[in-house]
Order: C-alpha cells, then structure tokens, then sequence
C-alpha cells in the first residue's frame, strides 16, 4: 500500500525532524480547514504575557503561510537540512540538536520582538539551513540546476531568491544572524585560544546526549556523492 509505504518512510526520519515537520504540515493544514486562524497563532508579547497566551511563542515557528508555493518551498527545505544536521553532526546527539533549536528560539523570539516579526518559522529554517552550510564548507551545491556553489553561500542564494519573490529579507537576516552566532559559540569560539564551550546542554531536556568535541563537525561531507571524505555535489529541492 503505498500510504503505509509512505508511512514507514516517514518513521525512519529522525525524531526532531519528524516532529517538527509534522507539526509544521498539521499546522498548516488546519488553517486551510479553518480550524484554526493565523490570528490565533502568530507572536504578540501583549497577549502572551499579558494574556498568558503562552502557546504563541511556539505556534509562530509552525506557521509558514497558506498553502502554496511559499510553504511547499518553505517545508522542504525545513525537512531537508533539519534532517541532514540531525543525522550528521548531530548524529547521536538529540538533545544538543533540541537546545539548538531552544536556543534559536529564543533568541529569534527577542530579537523579533524588536522587528515586530510576527512568524518566525522561515527564520528557523534560514538558521538550520546556515549552520549546515558552514559544517559542510566543502559540499557544492546546486540551486534549482541553474547555479552551482559551495554550501556556505547558500544561506544568500536563498535570502536573494525570496527578495526576488518580493518577500522581505529581515526574516532572513535573523535567522541567518542567529546561526552564525549558534555556529561562532559552539565551533569557533571553544577553538580559539583561551576559548569554552559556552552552550551547555543542560540536563533538564533528559535526553541521551554524546557531546563529540569542539571543532570535531567543521567539515561534514556529501558522502554519497563522492567517496569518504571527499566533498560532493547536493541538489537543491527544485
């Protein structure tokens, strides 16, 4: 049967990756049935702290607009760097990977609170997104079989091509703006002379986690491309 096929498919993805795009689609899909209303979900600190609306702080990164071309672009590329980290250098480790995206959230939250940014799903992504493109410097990438580059250009290709959708790039920026700042705390400052790890797991998440060291995840390469350690050649979703 090809649901269950589909299904089975689906359990082999990885845990955060499964989750977080599940609730990505329902999310989505009960707005489209009316069932909900993006005015119930988007970041208002007034209603949330005032209103004790407690669940927007997390329904803002669910939401990525209507169905259509913007989500089902938005939703892959979720899907598919969300899962690459995850099963990369974040292989074995989940609870790091869930205090990544605690630690993003949190900082998109306030710093989107200063840039009255309503949803800040494609900013989560545009993080996922940045900081696999600076653990794979050497993979090339090709965007939409139109251009060919290495990873960490990526990040702009996409923050370009929603500019070119007339869409504004200050949800980009933060997203790009706090990746850099999850990647320069967690594998370059701990290498700098003098330098520590400053973002520890901590233990509440009661998650299994097998901290591989500093530094040790700078290079990931597209194995399945080339041969092992060699850099290979990832398409883009389109």
């Amino acid at each position: 049967m090809a649901w269950q096929g589909l299904a089975a498919e689906f359990l082999q993805v990885p845990a955060v990756t499964r989750a977080y795009t599940a609730a990505c689609v329902l999310t989505t899909a009960a707005v489209q049935l009316e069932l909900l209303s993006p005015f119930q979900l988007y970041f208002n600190p007034h209603l949330v702290f005032r209103k004790f609306q407690v669940w927007r702080l997390v329904t803002n990164f669910l939401f990525f607009g209507p169905l259509g071309f913007s989500f089902f672009f938005n939703i892959l590329f979720v899907f598919r760097y969300c899962r690459m980290l995850e099963e990369g250098s974040f292989r074995g480790r989940t609870a790091d990977f869930v205090f990544m995206f605690l630690f993003g959230g949190v900082l998109m939250t306030l710093l989107g609170f200063l840039g009255s940014l309503f949803f800040l799903g494609q900013a989560l992504m545009a993080m996922l997104v940045y900081v696999w493109s600076r653990r794979s410097p050497r993979v090339r990438v090709s965007f939409f079989g139109l251009f060919t580059f290495q990873a960490p250009f990526l990040p702009w290709a996409l923050m370009g091509f929603s500019l070119l959708l007339g869409n504004s790039i200050l949800v980009d920026l933060l997203g790009i703006a706090v990746g850099h700042i999850y990647y320069f705390l967690e594998d370059v400052f701990p290498n700098q002379p003098g330098g520590k790890r400053l973002l520890l797991t901590p233990g509440f998440l009661g998650l299994q986690s097998s901290k591989a060291p500093a530094g040790s995840s700078l290079t990931i390469t597209q194995q399945s491309q080339g041969g092992p350690g060699t850099a290979g050649e990832l398409t883009a979703p389109f």
